[in-house]
């Protein structure tokens, strides 16, 4: 079988190696309501565009009792609306100087150019955050076909609204000729539910959170652990295969497009 095309996600996967991006911000956001969040309870949710982020958030134990206790009553839908109201803009600022390629990715890019595979995208971010990423990823040679933002749909992640505008833009049929590449469950998810291959990306992304190199530096039973942890969290959300970064998806195509 040969694959027709590829959609990727943006950070943690082709871009911002670890997904450092939002992280401080989301801290940041809540700070300026009184309540303090931490970067593990700001990964969590990863993946799932940003006011259902911020929702998910909200509903964590710590934040939500740190909320009444701060507010004097529980946490509304217009109190998630204020912090992600907050959030946007600080990471409309923040997110562009995080928009370097993951080692591997124009290698990649190319030889999936090479075999004819076309290449789209999907992100948890909105229009208005990628609006400065987009240019900087071209520079370094990422300009995929599509980018469908959160807020391009009604529903984003883990639904498959997200990618059936992919499919619609580019002129695709939803199925198994579709690559997924992801490294969160909300992306994989989306994958698995219009039928793509999905594929998790372990130790580029959110659930490793670490520099090229942090993870570098790891002993190699540390590293070895972490990589099984996000693999078994993947392939929970349903990845069909699991790689270490998206410099790895060129052999994994060339095998499964060998095996038929």
């Amino acid at each position: 079988m040969k694959f027709d095309a590829a959609i990727f996600d943006w950070a943690g996967t082709m871009i911002d190696f670890g997904s450092f991006a939002p992280m401080g911000v989301f801290v940041e956001a809540f700070a300026k309501f009184g309540v303090t969040a931490t970067i593990d309870e700001a990964r969590g949710p990863m993946g799932s565009p940003k006011r259902a982020h911020i929702q998910a958030m909200m509903a964590m134990p710590s934040i939500r009792g740190q909320w009444e206790a701060k507010h004097g009553r529980a946490p509304t839908e217009a109190d998630v609306d204020a912090v992600y109201e907050i959030f946007v803009p600080m990471n409309e600022a923040v997110a562009p100087k995080y928009a370097t390629l993951v080692p591997g990715a124009k290698a990649t890019l190319d030889a999936l150019a090479a075999r004819g595979i076309r290449v789209g995208s999907t992100t948890g971010y909105v229009r208005s955050i990628m609006k400065g990423v987009i240019p900087v990823a071209a520079e370094q040679g990422f300009s995929p076909e599509c980018i469908v933002c959160a807020d391009d749909v009604t529903g984003g992640r883990p639904g498959p609204e997200q990618m059936f505008l992919a499919f619609e833009q580019m002129s695709l049929k939803p199925g198994a000729k579709v690559l997924k590449v992801d490294d969160t469950e909300p992306g994989i998810a989306e994958g698995v539910a219009v039928g793509a291959v999905t594929v998790g990306v372990a130790l580029s992304g959110n659930i490793a959170g670490l520099t090229p190199e942090d993870l570098a530096a790891l002993p190699d039973a540390e590293r070895d652990a972490l990589r099984a942890k996000a693999a078994g969290i993947l392939r929970g959300a349903g990845a069909h295969h699991v790689i270490d970064t998206v410099a790895d998806l060129p052999a994994l195509i060339e095998r499964l497009e060998a095996e038929g």
